[in-house]
């Protein structure tokens, strides 16, 4: 615990100008972001006495080792800026929303040639158009599936368009009249986008003058005699009208508005946003956080409008937006929102009449999924804190292991030897985290040795941040002799793979977190005995002695020691078993994966993945060109040339390559004494 007033900085040193603020732990990495009016006032406050603190504030500031700030114009620059940070740093004590569910979206792709209407989830994509979000899946299908008798828009995947133009024949709804088929030329792509077009304004709200215009031509068939196209038109208009009665009428006056609720206890806030356009509910979203740091409704609500706009704009952010307390600096928070959406945007708490009735209906939603949260968390909360406890108390340690980190070795009889890293904090996985080996030390099969090496690769680097940082200096030395080799991380993991070793050297004071850099309190590995004195043994040699170490054997579940000749028996009904055994079958996962990963790779290898330079697209080509890889192989060099893309340099490449890959003799089958060929595809048959 650090003591707040030994990286106090001095009454001068800190402006009275707006900025925005972080706090630092001990390992440089950003814990807390905040923004003031007057930095040199909001600082003053984190270094009073701590009993006048809130306890999570102590905590943070106990927790921390040095404060710094950036200086900025204008509040609405503070706001942007502490945005970006808490999206950059992600720090631990800042209130950060979490979807309790991953909400479906309406989209039309307007950046495709033929945009196509689908149900999408997860991160917005540029150029898409979005309306949402829905409760529910089946939602969004019955209304896309009525209104595509008036807006007949693409909704087939890319395969299956590719499919029709190539066949020349569209799909089932090209057929009934639900498609306007542009995968075979029935109407151009100038005549599609305008039809997406206007489904896209009839879901933003606009539906009285398609509805009108139906009607119209509807009379008009009538009076012409043209009674099939009369009744087609007359239903078309029905389907529209029943699309648009999915979403109740909530405000009269066609109104575009977001409702902002927030429901709160000590421990957890609940949030939930109605998405009103038209006058109607169009989407509903809910969020949950921990109150990690000391904040009133009015913090949460400006939170929750950095989270819900801070990627968002134009039309996305609505022209007004309802909350049930102001910000501090509201005229701030406005000007942001305006700024985002490119014309002014209302921010206020309604006060009378039909938008305060749907905000009590928003804040009852709000405090619904606070308590369905709270009796869904109770029990795993409780749970995971005494697991955590009972692996202590079993273990021996001095407090429960808040970060644990399991090791396991994983290969196919000898080959492709590989090993992972999972990391669980307070009891739950933190996949960011999660490292993957290749034994580089050694060929062959030896579990023992392959921990050994994977443990001191994964430590050596630790220490190497550790002495590039400086923290030596400030902390006592190991103890035992470090050698020189704990400094240099021989080898590094597979490319594009979740790396042993970043592609770039992180920055001193970046404040981002750092593969590497922050030690477990427990080292559990998927073994008995030998697994653990290699683990032990390889600490040791760096001289760190204040990491404990633990194995999990499988066949009976013993938990083993260093230098104990018995196991720890924890009960079978033992949480603190059933954690330990979660976070070894996690790290048996994700090796095997890795390790099946890696032999299809080798499996799927040709002579050309050794060719230097020879990237995926001129591959393909020189396939393409020759058709398999037997007629590739039997090419001359000025046969190769001819491909397009391809020098006389890398034409004698792939020459060499395959002449170096070339079989002594033909492969035979010994039951038939048939000579083995090669197929297109590169492989024996």
């Amino acid at each position: 615990m650090a003591d707040p007033s030994s990286y106090r900085p001095k009454p001068g040193q800190i402006p009275d100008s707006p900025g925005v603020y972080k706090f630092r732990d001990e390992h440089r990495r950003v814990i807390y972001v905040g923004k003031a009016k007057n930095l040199r006032q909001r600082l003053a406050n984190y270094f009073q006495d701590l009993a006048g603190l809130h306890p999570r504030t102590r905590t943070m500031v106990t927790t921390a080792a040095s404060v710094e700030w950036t200086v900025v114009s204008t509040e609405v620059e503070a706001l942007q800026l502490e945005y970006s940070w808490i999206k950059e740093f992600d720090p631990r004590f800042n209130v950060k929303y979490r979807d309790d569910k991953s909400y479906p979206y309406l989209a039309v792709t307007l950046n495709e040639e033929f945009p196509r209407v689908q149900v999408m989830r997860g991160a917005k994509k540029k150029g898409v158009r979005y309306f949402g979000p829905y409760g529910h899946a089946w939602a969004i299908r019955e209304t896309v599936d009525l209104m595509l008798r008036v807006f007949p828009v693409r909704t087939c995947s890319a395969g299956v368009f590719k499919n029709a133009e190539r066949t020349g024949r569209p799909c089932l709804l090209g057929y009934i009249g639900k498609c306007s088929a542009p995968c075979v030329g029935r109407v151009t792509p100038e005549e599609h986008r305008d039809l997406a077009g206007d489904f896209c304004d009839f879901m933003a709200g606009r539906t009285g003058t398609y509805i009108r215009r139906l009607e119209k031509d509807m009379t008009q068939a009538a009076e012409d005699m043209e009674y099939e196209r009369a009744a087609r038109l007359r239903d078309d208009a029905e389907a529209l009208r029943r699309a648009m009665e999915k979403s109740a009428v909530v405000l009269a006056d066609a109104t575009d508005a977001d409702l902002i609720a927030v429901a709160e206890d000590e421990l957890e806030a609940a949030v939930q946003i109605f998405h009103v356009r038209g006058g109607r509910v169009r989407g509903q979203r809910g969020w949950v956080t921990d109150k990690v740091e000391a904040v009133d409704t009015a913090d949460l609500v400006e939170h929750a409008l950095q989270q819900l706009y801070g990627e968002e704009s134009g039309d996305s952010v609505p022209k007004e937006v309802l909350v049930p307390a102001l910000p501090e600096d509201p005229e701030a928070v406005s000007q942001w929102l305006a700024d985002r959406r490119g014309s002014q945007v209302s921010l206020r708490i309604p006060q009378r009449g039909d938008k305060k009735d749907l905000m009590v209906t928003v804040q009852r939603n709000a405090q619904q999924a606070l308590g369905l949260h709270k009796t869904k968390r109770a029990s795993d909360l409780t749970t995971r804190s005494r697991a955590l406890e009972e692996i202590a108390e079993a273990l021996g340690l001095g407090s429960a292991p808040l970060r644990v980190e399991c090791f396991d070795i994983s290969h196919l009889q000898g080959d492709d030897v590989v090993a992972s890293m999972v990391v669980f904090e307070d009891g739950l996985a933190r996949k960011s985290e999660y490292r993957r080996f290749q034994i580089k030390g050694f060929e062959g099969q030896d579990d023992v040795r392959s921990m050994h090496e994977v443990i001191g690769r994964r430590f050596r680097r630790y220490l190497q941040e550790k002495e590039r940082t400086g923290e030596w200096e400030d902390s006592p030395a190991p103890t035992g002799p470090v050698p020189a080799s704990a400094l240099s991380v021989p080898g590094t993991a597979e490319p594009g793979s979740a790396r042993e070793e970043p592609r770039d050297e992180p920055r001193e004071d970046d404040g981002r977190p750092k593969r590497f850099a922050y030690p477990p309190q427990l080292v559990v590995v998927d073994g008995g005995q030998p697994q653990v004195a290699a683990a032990k043994r390889a600490l040791d040699e760096l001289g760190i002695d204040d990491i404990a170490v633990c194995g999990l054997a499988k066949r009976l579940e013993e938990v083993w020691l260093p230098d104990d000749d018995d196991p720890v028996v924890l009960p079978r009904s033992s949480e603190g078993l059933y954690l330990l055994q979660r976070i070894r079958d996690e790290a048996h996962r994700f090796a095997i994966t890795y390790q099946r990963a890696k032999r299809a790779k080798r499996i799927r290898s040709s002579p050309l993945d050794d060719v230097p330079g020879l990237g995926d697209t001129r591959k393909q080509a020189l396939i393409k060109h020759f058709g398999s890889v037997k007629k590739l192989r039997q090419a001359t060099i000025d046969e190769i040339c001819e491909v397009p893309g391809i020098g006389r340099r890398t034409a004698e490449s792939v020459a060499v390559a395959f002449a170096a890959a070339a079989p002594a003799a033909p492969a035979v089958n010994t039951a038939t004494g048939e000579i083995i060929e090669e197929d297109d595809g590169g492989s024996r048959t």
